[in-house]
């Protein structure tokens, strides 16, 4: 569940129909991104940011957060997929994992198909964003009630910060921007707790915004923060995703006693999840990085 730094909303909407255009627009990128709604279905301002749900003609439903695009039925299963299995599939066994942030539940879902999988705590500080997801993204919250599943509302933070040493294998922040609620999600400090609670050979994965708006700043600022966290390896994985900025965003792994750069090869080919973007080839592919990011990222 993302959002972008730098973009506002213009939507034209038809007068108390809530039909037309929803358009978010970039404006330091000189870019926007436009869908033809036809029903505003849910609006509320919650004590963290506003949310609303549209209809749209050919994206299905559409969650936007303080005038931020988060999600779309269409191309969710993008993101979802990319946050979670490659971190799994780095993993020798994945058993406990915890989710910062993912309050619309698609990514739970996405680790609660790895049978391997015996707990996961997925902590939202929001649960007006669950609430919408169950009502108008109801695919993305069929396994809450899976015994395996934990769902907290509280600070993510904080609940880092009490965690016990060596107590999670995969850490996974389903955040938004590094701005709100979010901020202190993408802090050196926040990542050296990270590290303390990942028992060794442990993942962190974070959504990591855009490869062409944002390789040279937020990319490479997250990237060097891991390591100063003291984490071994640090890899980012582009994949696409209409609904964001540029089109393109990317997630970010860090490994604990682990160089994340290789992974399962064998159980992610012989894996029979019922998927339509993770594959193999798709994780080799994306932890190829194009020149241009090579470049921007000074490494």
């Amino acid at each position: 569940m993302s959002s972008s730094l730098d973009s506002g909303p213009d939507a034209v909407l038809g007068s108390g129909s809530g039909s037309g255009w929803f358009t978010e627009v970039f404006d330091s990128h000189g870019s926007a991104f436009s869908l033809k709604v036809t029903e505003k279905l849910h609006e509320v301002q919650s004590p963290y940011q506003h949310l609303e749900v549209y209809a749209t003609e050919t994206y299905g439903n559409l969650m936007v957060l303080d005038g931020c695009v988060m999600l779309s039925d269409r191309d969710n299963f993008l993101y979802h997929e990319m946050i979670a299995h490659p971190a799994l599939f780095t993993h020798a066994a994945p058993r406990r994992v915890v989710i910062i942030g993912g309050g619309d539940c698609g990514t739970l879902r996405e680790v609660l198909r790895h049978p391997g999988v015996e707990k996961v705590t997925q902590i939202d500080i929001d649960e007006e964003v669950t609430l919408a997801a169950e009502r108008f993204f109801p695919s993305l919250t069929a396994s809450n009630d899976d015994p395996r599943a934990e769902l907290m509302f509280a600070d993510g933070v904080q609940w880092i910060e009490e965690a016990g040493d060596e107590s999670v294998d995969v850490l996974i922040i389903d955040s938004t921007d590094p701005v709100g609620p979010a901020e202190g999600l993408f802090k050196t400090d926040f990542l050296r707790r990270c590290h303390r609670v990942l028992r060794p050979g442990g993942v962190l994965v974070q959504q990591s915004e855009s490869p062409l708006y944002h390789s040279a700043n937020i990319i490479r600022e997250l990237r060097r923060d891991m390591r100063e966290a003291g984490f071994d390896s640090v890899a980012t994985l582009p994949f696409p995703q209409p609904v964001y900025p540029s089109g393109w965003w990317s997630v970010t792994l860090a490994g604990k006693a682990l160089d994340v750069t290789a992974f399962r090869e064998t159980d992610a080919a012989a894996h029979e999840l019922p998927l339509d973007y993770y594959t193999v080839e798709a994780h080799r592919g994306a932890l190829a990085l194009p020149p241009f990011m090579r470049r921007l990222l000074n490494e």
